[in-house]
């Protein structure tokens, strides 16, 4: 099996923040980290920057009856003017969030929301964005994993839908299906999990609108087959410009 590399930590790490995946003690460290420096906080700041566009392609839900007042009389009673604001700005920037998190790129894009560190950076002309929604391929069409390419970053985003634990047996391979190209694979997926892999250059120059993005189910440690996928394609789903 090929599988390109992961990025370096401090990058992997910022782009984790940015899309909102790690647990409180994490986004503490993180925005500590970020305050200490500035370079880290450019990476988060970029990552940011390149996913706001994904923003663009939630449709709005609204939220169920009554969550607001519920989120109301579940915060603390003192400093109610602040936290009163802070409800007020998610009320308008995060419309119908709650319903969309597991279903769609909400809980990608999430952090991108989040005032950045203000870091002085070069300025550069962006790639373009790409981005997929790997649909099921049997029983209901539902979203099981969402993706990003982000080419100024040399990075694809992953992002599964699954619960947590699925297919403790199997893994989740992904694979980049380019043209007449055999199927390229880009590395397991951990159910629940979203992943930054670093794309080699000739990865990157097939990564273009019109590319497919497939993943399998396969035996523990992937596919043997030189060819491909061994086991069933369980999510497909084309790359497109945002």
């Amino acid at each position: 099996m090929s599988e390109a590399p992961d990025l370096p930590e401090g990058e992997a790490f910022a782009a984790e923040h940015a899309l909102g995946v790690l647990d409180a003690r994490e986004r503490a460290e993180a925005e500590m980290r970020m305050a200490r420096d500035p370079a880290f906080a450019a990476d988060v700041d970029a990552w940011r920057q390149r996913l706001a566009p994904m923003l663009d392609s939630i449709e709005p839900v609204t939220a169920p009856q009554g969550v607001w007042t519920r989120i109301e009389a579940m915060l603390p009673a003192n400093d109610n003017g602040a936290v009163m604001n802070k409800l007020r700005f998610w009320r308008n920037a995060a419309v119908g969030g709650f319903a969309l998190a597991a279903a769609s790129l909400a809980g990608v894009v999430v952090q991108v929301t989040q005032p950045p560190v203000t870091v002085e950076a070069p300025a550069s002309a962006p790639g373009q964005l790409l981005n997929a929604s790997l649909t099921a391929t049997s029983g209901q069409p539902q979203p099981l994993f969402v993706a990003a390419y982000d080419p100024d970053r040399k990075a694809l985003i992953i992002t599964s839908l699954l619960p947590p634990g699925a297919d403790r047996d199997k893994v989740n391979q992904l694979w980049l299906i380019a043209g007449q190209d055999k199927p390229r694979s880009l590395g397991l997926i951990e159910p629940g999990k979203a992943k930054v892999i670093a794309l080699p250059l000739e990865v990157m120059a097939r990564m273009s609108a019109g590319a497919k993005l497939a993943v399998s189910i396969e035996p523990e440690g992937g596919s043997k087959d030189p060819n491909g996928p061994s086991g069933p394609i369980i999510g497909l789903g084309e790359l497109s410009s945002l």
